[in-house]
């Protein structure tokens, strides 16, 4: 199983925990999901020996689930996510990001 991570505090970061209402619809979706689960389900499909390093599943299964619950392009979802922090912390963000997790590979998702 997954261990949840524990990290230091960032005091020179926005921690998305004390910004949002966790009461949101999106938070307490994110909070009931067994991302670990999930996890275990899709490791099959990663290597460690080929391409870059993995992204996390819970990123990639949570902006699969944005992108198609509200109907976004790649180029939309990308300028939305970095401005919405429930969609953020949904997808397993810590502290507010101010840029796409991946913008620099150029792929779609």
């Amino acid at each position: 199983m997954i261990k949840n991570k524990v990290s230091e505090p960032n005091l020179f970061k926005l921690s998305l925990r004390n910004l949002l209402n966790l009461s949101h619809p999106l938070c307490r979706l994110a909070n009931s999901i067994s991302w670990d689960d999930l996890h275990e389900s899709f490791k099959t499909l990663y290597s460690k020996d080929m391409g870059r390093p993995a992204k996390s599943v819970r990123l990639m299964v949570g902006l699969h689930y944005v992108k198609y619950m509200k109907n976004l392009s790649d180029e939309v979802l990308v300028g939305q996510w970095i401005e919405n922090p429930y969609w953020q912390y949904f997808c397993g963000e810590e502290y507010f990001q101010t840029e796409f997790p991946f913008l620099e590979c150029g792929s779609k998702l």
